[in-house]
This record gives structure tokens, sequence and C-alpha cells, in this order.
């Protein structure tokens, strides 16, 4: 049997409709099988690879469609369902789209309406095709946990992931917003002994400093108002297994220094507690920031960044890995085409090598919102140069004259460059500031001057 084939089964206790569909989609499909009993349907795709089961709700066998459509859940997950009925409800038609039906169609049946969504099924199973073939061809490629790169800048970064896994030794990540820090740290769990512990991730930048206690250590139930049970914080959660600690050059000094004792005696106490707990969390760190100038200006400790930093990793920005650009492109087209139920799309070589010399301040994570822009906004299946957002196409070249002075040089690079951080954010502005090192106050003051509001 061919594994590609498109195979679809109809599952209706109408004999007229049974022979109407199968006629009617034979164009659709590669074959289409008919039958009037939901368990005879599952025996069949048991037995034989179906794509899609078109199953009306009143089969009249002791199971209803929206049953069968729960059983090939359970145990086809891959196989699309379409369920049809002559006496649907809002209620039920909701019933079936949660239990996962592909569409809800109501009767009388209007097949055109039928071959477009058969169609559109048919189209989901070849991008999942693809989506799989595309995987195996990216492991090949340096795939390391789901991270991408064929370069060598990430050939490099996967070495060290190879060969410090298997350790137990801190490992700080350091690298611009954006770049797949956390992906490091969790293929730094996947290909260690403690895979088969917990992988708990805490962004501390994002933690108010009056929870982040509680939120590392755990808290004792009644310890602050509040607090009405006992709760586990994050190192004990993560014992046995790995604590990824994000933006760790975020933590205020008082945090800094219960973080250290944590990490040289491996024991805390509960906010309100009294015992000591014992943690066997491996810990990974990941920064944004350069620390050597946070040291400098002593708002992080250098006793910390010694024991955080025992194994450094640095991730680098995606204009250090272009190379990987197109690799990147599409995997993420094929990804969200099958998510999105889109038709396959590919990017014209001029529109690619636009997108391999832009800039990207936003680093991997600005790339893949991008193209999730394009899958879902443009309709067709060739993306040209000319249907990239406008801060990626092509810019005509300046008929400015030169800038007077060094200055008017300087401000106007800034404001480019605020300009491209503030798009590659989603006009966020605390992750803009983060992604360009800068304070929000100070963020707020360049905007207002460049009139980027």
């Amino acid at each position: 049997m061919n594994s590609d084939a498109f195979r679809v089964l109809v599952v209706d206790d109408e004999p007229n409709i049974r022979s109407g569909l199968a006629k009617g989609l034979a164009r659709e499909a590669d074959t289409v099988h008919t039958t009037g009993e939901a368990r005879d349907a599952l025996y069949k795709v048991d037995r034989s690879h179906y794509q899609l089961v078109i199953a009306d709700v009143r089969l009249n066998c002791g199971m209803t469609g929206i049953d069968l459509l729960k059983r090939l859940q359970d145990s086809h997950p891959q196989t699309a369902v379409i369920v049809i009925t002559a006496h649907g409800t809002v209620e039920m038609a909701v019933e079936a789209m949660h239990a996962g039906a592909f569409d809800f169609i109501l009767k009388p049946l209007d097949l055109d309406l039928i071959r477009q969504q058969v169609r559109k099924a048919r189209e989901y199973y070849r991008l999942r095709i693809e989506n799989q073939q595309l995987r195996k061809r990216l492991a090949g490629a340096g795939d390391v946990s789901n991270i991408i790169g064929g370069g060598a800048a990430m050939q490099s970064v996967f070495q060290q992931i190879r060969q410090v896994a298997a350790t137990e030794a801190t490992v700080m990540i350091q690298g611009e917003s954006g770049t797949g820090k956390e992906l490091v740290a969790r293929a730094l769990h996947d290909l260690s002994d403690r895979s088969g512990g917990p992988f708990i991730a805490v962004n501390l930048g994002a933690m108010p400093e009056s929870l982040l206690e509680s939120e590392l250590f755990g808290h004792e139930k009644g310890s602050f108002s509040g607090a009405s049970r006992q709760k586990p914080g994050c190192f004990e959660q993560a014992s046995g297994g790995t604590l990824f600690l994000d933006e760790v050059t975020e933590m205020s000094a008082k945090s800094q220094v219960d973080l250290l004792r944590v990490l040289e005696s491996r024991q805390f106490r509960r906010v309100g507690g009294e015992s000591l707990l014992h943690t066997d969390a491996r810990v990974v760190s990941a920064t944004n920031r350069s620390v050597d100038e946070l040291i400098a200006d002593g708002s992080f400790r250098e006793d910390l960044y010694y024991r955080l930093n025992v194994i450094p990793i640095d991730v680098p920005p995606l204009r250090g890995r272009r190379e990987d650009i197109p690799l990147l492109v599409e995997h993420f087209l094929a990804d969200f085409c099958l998510r999105h139920q889109r038709p396959s799309k590919r990017v014209s070589p001029e529109a690619m090598q636009t997108l391999a010399s832009a800039h990207w301040p936003g680093n991997v994570r600005q790339l893949r919102n991008l193209v999730e822009r394009i899958v879902v906004t443009h309709p067709d299946d060739v993306i040209q140069v000319d249907e990239l957002p406008t801060d990626f196409a092509p810019r005509p070249r300046s008929s400015r004259t030169l800038p007077h002075s060094l200055a008017e040089a300087v401000e106007g690079c800034e404001r480019e460059t605020i300009e491209l951080a503030l798009q590659a954010c989603n006009l966020h502005r605390e992750r803009t500031a983060k992604t360009l090192g800068i304070s929000v106050r100070t963020l707020h003051y360049k905007m207002g001057r460049y009139s980027l509001h």
C-alpha cells in the first residue's frame, strides 16, 4: 500500500449517502471506502490507514459519530474526521469541534462544500508528510533537539551541547534575545542522564521581586497573606532534573545572595519554613546582557557569575549565521502551513536573498513571527520580494546628501536600530529595551526624541 496515498472512509447508515459520496469524491481521493457501522469503521481504520473519515452523527448502532470521532482521536490522532448530520445544533457542533473534528457539515450535503473540505484535508495531510520529511532532512543538517542549523556557527554550539550535556556542571548560555537560548537549555537536558526528570524554566526578568523567593524556594501555608497552602518552589520541583533560570542577570542583590547560597550548599528553606531542604537540580542559566559590564558597575555579583558560568555557551545572533536562514524559513513555512491549514508556500530566490541579508535585531524569534505572518496573510503559493513587509523590502538608494556631522550620522543609525527593534518586539517596550540593552526610561526618551511614538 502506498503510504502517501490519500484514503477516505465514509461512515453513514444511509446507503444512498454512502454511494453518493463515494462517487462524488472519487476525484478528490485515491481511494474511497464506505461502511454503515461505527464498529466496522474502527475495524477498517485499525487494519488500513485512512487519512480522512467522514461520519454521520446518527449511526443506529449504539455508537454515534461523535463517539467514533473521540475513539479515533485516541487511537488514530493523525486521521482527520469530518462530522455530518441532518439534526445539528450549536451545542453538537461545539462538542464535535472540541473533540477534534476537522469540520462539521449539515445535511442536505452540498457536494461542492464536501469536496472543498476533502481537498483541504488532503492538503493538510500532504503538508504533514512534507513537514516530517523536512525534519528528517534537517536532522542531517545538525538538528539538536529542534535547534536548526547547518552552518559552522551552530555546529560549534551543537558540539558544546553534546560535550557538556552528560556532565553535572552549571552552564550559562549567553546570546541576544530571540536566539534560542531556552532551546539550548532543553537540548542540554534532553541529552543528559536527567532527561527522564523534570525541566523547569523560570523567567527571572518577568518575575516581580516580591514573588521571586516564593517561586524559587516555595512557601509554607500561612507564611504570608494569600498563602493558603504549602507550595514547592522551582528548586524543589526540578530536583532530579534541570532548572533553567532565564534572564538571570535581572535578579536583585538579595536574590543573587539567596541563589549563590543554594548553589554552594544545595540546600534551601521554603518561605516561612524552618527545615532545610536539599535540591538535586542541575542549574542552567541564560542572559542577553553583557555580564562583564554588569559586574563592573556592581549590579551583578562576580562570585555568583563564577558559580553559574562554569561552562559558557554563546549562541550566535541570526546575522552571524546567515547560511541557516533558508533552512529556518523552509522549516517555519512547513510548520505554519500545517498549523494554520494553508496551502504550501515557498519563497522566491530574490525574496530569500532579501531575508538572508536583513539585520534581524529580533533574531530567530523575529524570523519565525515574520514567516507566520506571511503564511496567514499571503494567499500566493510563491512569496515574491515585493510582498515582504516594508521593513524587509529592498530599500531604494538614498538621494540624501551626506550627514553634516558624525553626530547626525550616529543619530540616524540609532533611530533606525530602535525602530527595527520595536518592530521585532511587536512594539512591546520592555522587551525592546532589553533587546537594545537600555532601560525602559531611556527607550521612552529616545522614542520621543525621534518621534517614534
